[in-house]
């Protein structure tokens, strides 16, 4: 049986504050992560607080240093 292979993404959030998730999915995926998460830097408009859940999508992860 095949070992799964897995590659970490990076969640970046939809409302634009700059604040990211981590996670890892399958390297066989045709697809793009978009998940609903919590955001604690998104304004609020409702209530004019920060902290609201928001859509986070995979962006590319910036290359690794090299020594």
């Amino acid at each position: 049986m095949a070992k799964a292979t897995y590659v970490k993404v990076r969640l970046e959030s939809e409302a634009g504050t700059g604040y990211r998730y981590y996670a890892k999915r399958s390297s066989r995926a045709e697809y793009k992560i978009r998940k609903k998460k919590y955001d604690p830097w998104a304004l609020n408009e409702e209530t004019g607080k920060k902290g609201m859940h928001v859509f986070f999508v995979e962006k590319k992860m910036p290359p690794s240093k090299k020594n």
